[in-house]
């Protein structure tokens, strides 16, 4: 009988990231996953959400071009191959998962998972041995209790890339990272969208100044946003607020977070947090139960896909007799990705200053930039946080165009422990959109 080393619930970016790293230190090891072999994230949100924002900056940059002399005419947007684009995309890299686990000798097992116990997995009739258990099962689109919802045909994060076609009006309910992601996406496109959130602001995990740029951003896009409202209920094609003003749509995106999947989790009783949300792990990735760990978005913290990642590489580490420190979450980049782009991680000034910090914060506009002047994009902005007595760099916020790919530089020196000073000494080309970390830097040593 054939015994893995490892067995992993779930074929996500926690999932088959780790399971071909546990490979690669010699464990056997099979991945269990019931949908699609990449999770979420490849199937149904980073990877076709970013097609989408491609193709609406695409339509951006020609209306940018035709201000400059280069006229250039849209005559019809062909939905259905912007949609094959993003197939051909998730189908591309879900071979490349495929070839990596053949390639490493990970045994992908289809089905659902009944974890039996630390040492036995069963899935549809068959029971497998193994030594150890890694849960990555990710999370679902959370839908709040709105009246009439549930009698009608809306869409989630889960479903929206199942469209077909363009909807003419699209009311999105919520405000975070990926409805203002999905609103982007779709306005360029000619998409009448309205953003409904009920909390006081929308991107509340952003920093201040940023949100305020990306909601100059949405109104130049003519995206209709709407902050602190009541829900009444849903009809058929309109979402009614308490004081009666209705958002008509012909189609509908609830889009107000997600939820971990713990049901696993229950079935064998792991324990869970205080408020009963997410399983409870030690440093190392491992739950209540010996031998049975937990990464990714069923643990809670930053939800997103590279910390799925990183957690379950973690995990397997400690499995295979290697442990780490687990993921600090100061040193892990959070990414909107809109026009511009919104980069950051670490610590805001308040946060560093209620730590007992003595901080300094700098802030650079894109308008003196070169790059940026030439480019016509001069909306943003570089603004370091740093610590005044060894110049260590808290925390860092860049809104530009290339923002999620600039932010690496300070992350990488962070990570390696450099500071402020052996930022100084790094020479940037010219001209570049990164110069300006250079700038920050050395305005913050002054």
């Amino acid at each position: 009988m054939t015994v893995f080393d490892l067995i992993i619930i779930g074929a996500g970016p926690g999932g088959y990231v780790s399971a071909v790293k546990a490979a690669k230190l010699g464990l056997k090891v099979a991945v269990v996953e019931k949908n699609q072999l990449g999770g979420t994230c490849l199937n149904v949100g980073c990877i076709p959400s970013k097609t989408y924002l491609q193709h609406s900056h695409w339509l951006q940059s020609a209306t940018t071009a035709a201000e400059f002399g280069i006229q250039l005419k849209v005559e019809k947007i062909d939905f259905e191959k912007l949609v094959d684009h993003k197939n051909q995309v998730v189908t591309q890299l879900q071979s490349g998962v495929q070839f990596l686990f053949k390639k490493y000798h990970v045994t992908l097992i289809t089905g659902t998972a009944q974890v039996l116990s630390a040492t036995q997995v069963k899935v549809q009739d068959k029971v497998y041995q193994t030594k150890n258990v890694l849960l990555t099962t990710g999370s679902a689109p959370f839908v709040p209790p709105i009246k009439n919802l549930d009698q009608v045909a809306y869409l989630t994060t889960d479903t929206f890339f199942n469209l077909k076609a363009l909807p003419k009006r699209l009311v999105i309910i919520g405000g975070g990272v990926i409805a203002v992601e999905l609103a982007f996406a779709m306005a360029p496109l000619g998409v009448d969208v309205t953003l409904l959130e009920v909390a006081p602001d929308i991107l509340l995990t952003e920093d201040l100044e940023a949100r305020a740029l990306m909601k100059q951003r949405l109104q130049q896009l003519k995206i209709n946003t709407h902050i602190k409202v009541q829900i009444e209920q849903v009809t058929s094609d309109a979402v009614v607020l308490t004081d009666g003003t209705q958002y008509p749509f012909d189609q509908l995106l609830v889009a107000t977070g997600r939820r971990a999947d713990l049901t696993l989790a229950k079935a064998l009783n792991l324990k869970l947090d205080e408020r009963q949300r997410f399983i409870q792990v030690d440093a190392h990735y491992q739950t209540s139960v010996p031998h049975i760990y937990a990464a990714g978005d069923a643990i809670g913290g930053l939800m997103l896909a590279h910390v799925a990642s990183a957690e379950a590489i973690k995990a397997v580490l400690a499995i295979a007799g290697q442990p780490q420190q687990p993921v600090d979450d100061n040193l892990v980049p959070r990414c909107l990705y809109t026009t511009p782009e919104v980069a950051s991680f670490g610590l805001t000034a308040e946060a560093a200053e209620n730590q007992g910090y003595s901080v300094k914060v700098v802030k650079l506009p894109l308008t003196g930039n070169g790059r940026a002047l030439a480019s016509v994009n001069t909306t943003g902005f570089v603004k370091l946080i740093s610590e005044t007595k060894y110049h260590q760099i808290l925390g860092a916020v860049i809104v530009s165009d290339g923002a999620t790919e600039m932010i690496h530089t300070l992350l990488s020196l962070c990570t390696a422990e450099g500071t402020l000073d052996e930022l100084m000494q790094t020479i940037f080309a010219h001209p570049t959109f990164s110069e300006l970390i250079h700038d920050a830097a050395e305005n913050s040593l002054t």
